[in-house]
């Protein structure tokens, strides 16, 4: 089969891999139809490469047909529709019973330290072969798969695998009160859904704030007020005089590690790059520090004694944090990748024929998997409008 690898730095091809099996009773292998590029694929691509491996498969947003499952997979055959959750988990351990399924016991990456495997995702998280490709096996499929209904396009139901449970979880974690503000920080794919939903879920004003004109625009279209970085010297006042003062009442930092203006933490995200081999590894995963512009502003813009909920991937080890500033704000921090099916219930009654959330437009660009390279390229540079990207087979 065809399958998007990790090659280097910036290098990712589509090339021939074997095609996967069933090996284990609890497994299924389905035909891909539709699989997202997400920005935390831009980590892999541009920062976290020491932890790649040439030749890792790329992608973790799949949806597509049941080819076969294995024997202990009783609620799924051959032929359903289904989309796959990016993490990894069992459904039957106690941490998934806890609605925690990133930190599946079953599946936990113990000799790295870290929750739930991932597919495509680093050493970190299993280097388990992701879903950019014609075909992908899925294990613990018992659980994971989420049957969705024929009909439809694969749009409709294809950000079921992240990009939707990860901003309902950020916009749960910011706990907004009903009628109160909310700032979201950068307005890629999760910023822009986290202000659709947080306006879908009763927030009375939802602020997002980047810089890049397209998504600004698609933001206020939706109906969130923006703020653009470029035109005001200090985004955390713009942000008070809009609130009395005060700030927002929650903060979503929907950037992560890439943010934008810091320069010490990108010099240390590209000093650790270069380093060689298990060097570089090392630097990233003890002791790397993050570009950590995003956080700092939310902790600036968040009224005393309000909420900031990170959903930016972060990978840094040793990041300072200014803990004077949060302690005597008050400031609530949660945090943590996407449960993804403990949010699912939730989410599915809006995916209706009324689209409240624009699922259906939400991807600005659909592309063959073969011009995976230049999706990357493209999205990497924000260029042509690129807010969403998809690949299909």
């Amino acid at each position: 089969m065809k399958a998007v690898v990790w090659q280097g730095k910036r290098d990712v091809q589509v090339t021939e891999v074997p095609d996967p099996t069933v090996q284990k009773p609890t497994d299924a292998v389905i035909r891909i139809t539709s699989s997202g590029l997400c920005g935390s694929d831009l980590h892999l691509y541009e920062v976290l490469t020491p932890l790649m491996t040439p030749g890792d498969i790329l992608g973790h947003e799949p949806m597509g047909i049941v080819e076969e499952v294995g024997g202990e997979v009783t609620d799924l055959k051959p032929g359903d529709r289904v989309v796959v959750p990016f993490q990894i988990s069992c459904g039957s351990c106690f941490m998934c019973a806890q609605g925690l399924q990133t930190q599946c016991e079953t599946t936990q990456v113990r000799d790295q330290g870290m929750g739930a495997a991932l597919f495509g995702y680093t050493k970190l998280y299993g280097s388990v072969p992701g879903a950019q490709a014609e075909y992908l096996r899925v294990p613990q499929a018992q659980y994971g798969p989420i049957k969705v209904p024929e009909g439809p396009s694969d749009d409709r139901f294809l950000f079921l695998s992240d990009v939707l449970p990860t901003a309902w979880q950020a916009v749960e974690y910011a706990d907004v009160p009903k009628d109160g503000t909310l700032a979201v920080i950068g307005l890629g794919p999760i910023g822009d859904m986290a202000c659709r939903i947080a306006l879908q879920r009763g927030a009375g004003r939802v602020i997002g704030i980047d810089l890049v004109p397209e998504r600004l625009a698609r933001a206020r279209a939706r109906g969130a007020e923006v703020l653009d970085v470029s035109e005001h010297s200090d985004i955390g006042e713009a942000v008070r005089e809009l609130t009395q003062g005060r700030g927002t009442d929650a903060v979503i930092d929907a950037v992560g590690l890439e943010a934008h203006g810091n320069v010490a933490g990108k010099l240390a995200q590209t000093v650790g790059g270069m380093l060689p081999g298990k060097l570089a590894e090392k630097a990233i995963a003890k002791t790397g520090v993050d570009r950590l512009s995003a956080l700092t502003q939310a902790i600036d813009i968040v009224r005393r004694g309000g909420t900031i909920s990170l959903s930016g991937v972060y990978g840094g080890a040793a990041d300072p944090l200014p803990m004077l500033r949060l302690f005597d704000k008050q400031v609530q921090l949660r945090m943590g990748q996407a449960n993804v099916k403990r949010w699912v219930p939730d989410i599915l009654p809006l995916l209706s024929d009324e689209d409240v959330l624009g699922v259906d437009d939400f991807a600005t660009h659909h592309l063959p998997l073969a011009q995976a390279p230049e999706a990357y390229e493209m999205f990497q540079k924000k260029a042509d409008g690129a807010v969403k990207v998809v690949l299909r087979p």
